[in-house]
């Protein structure tokens, strides 16, 4: 009986790391219009839990030239809905400034029942955040 728990859980947690193992990678969006104005962001999910965010943004005619935005923290899936958080004191300082606790974004990628042709870009669609231009933006996998 104890040999059957053993494996049971060591399948149910070889199963769990395999699922957030598909969420782990560089996620990217570059928005730019003409070579006036450039928007980038750049989002690094690591294995161990914890992520990294860069924004850039450079537009003409701005009150600032060139702009760059830093974040970091932790982050959790469920599914296919990803938490953000962050840690008031471990996980913000003078480069660290952006706030991603009460984030949540969803992982879309291509059903693997779908046989079809269609082509699905791998992404992460920000559904809820405090950090107000981070709603409703599409970050994609690298």
């Amino acid at each position: 009986m104890k040999l059957i728990t053993i494996i049971f859980f060591s399948i149910f947690n070889l199963t769990l790391s395999a699922q957030s193992n598909q969420f782990v990678g560089e996620y990217s969006r570059s928005l730019s219009e003409k070579e006036k104005h450039t928007i980038e962001y750049k989002l690094t999910l690591n294995p161990d839990g914890t992520f990294l965010f860069h924004s850039y943004s450079k537009i003409q005619g701005g009150n600032s030239a060139e702009d760059n935005k830093y974040g970091k923290g932790k982050w959790s899936a469920i599914d296919n809905l990803i938490t953000f958080s962050a840690n008031k004191k471990e996980d913000f300082d003078s480069k660290y400034t952006l706030d991603f606790n009460n984030s949540t974004a969803r992982f879309i990628t291509k059903n693997p029942r779908d046989k079809s042709d269609k082509v699905v870009k791998t992404k992460l669609q920000f559904l809820e955040s405090e950090i107000f231009w981070m709603k409703s933006i599409d970050i994609f996998k690298v």
